[in-house]
């Protein structure tokens, strides 16, 4: 319907129909970004475990020589059981469900963590994924939100 004397329609029409919500801004193309960041590094985290449990000698360094003096196998399973966890987030986090995100965030940082104190036994590996940790809570803490809106 239109008012009388108006050209505009009653409704407007400039705005979705589901809210007022901002459009998205090319962020949310980085979200997506650490979202499959995250399944991937999960994906290669639990592979990282798989070969801790299975071969301890792959890496050179003895476990006196860890941060956390702990048996490979005992690291293997944090990072199978740590790599499978961040994996299912990152696909939470593809749906734009907002406890996935808030998961993914705590994931990351204890990723971060973990591969901090396992920075002896592969330091270049662990410096890779402590800096993809970083995107990805930077990503999903300031600009998470934009890819539950554009949906």
């Amino acid at each position: 319907m239109t008012d009388l004397g108006s050209s505009r329609p009653a409704v407007d029409t400039t705005r979705p129909a589901y809210g007022n919500s901002p459009d998205p801004t090319r962020w949310t193309g980085w979200v997506v970004f650490a979202a499959v960041m995250m399944i991937m590094l999960g994906t290669f985290q639990a592979i990282e475990g798989l070969v801790a449990i299975f071969d301890d000698g792959f890496y050179g360094v003895t476990e006196a020589g860890l941060v956390v003096n702990v048996d490979y196998s005992v690291w293997g399973w944090v990072h199978l059981f740590l790599g499978a966890l961040v994996a299912i987030a990152g696909v939470g986090v593809l749906t734009g469900n907002v406890v996935a995100r808030a998961v993914g965030v705590l994931l990351a940082v204890l990723s971060a963590v973990l591969n901090l104190a396992f920075i002896t036994a592969y330091p270049v590996w662990s410096t890779i994924i402590i800096a993809v940790d970083v995107v990805v809570i930077y990503a999903l803490v300031v600009h998470g939100r934009e890819l539950h809106d554009a949906r």
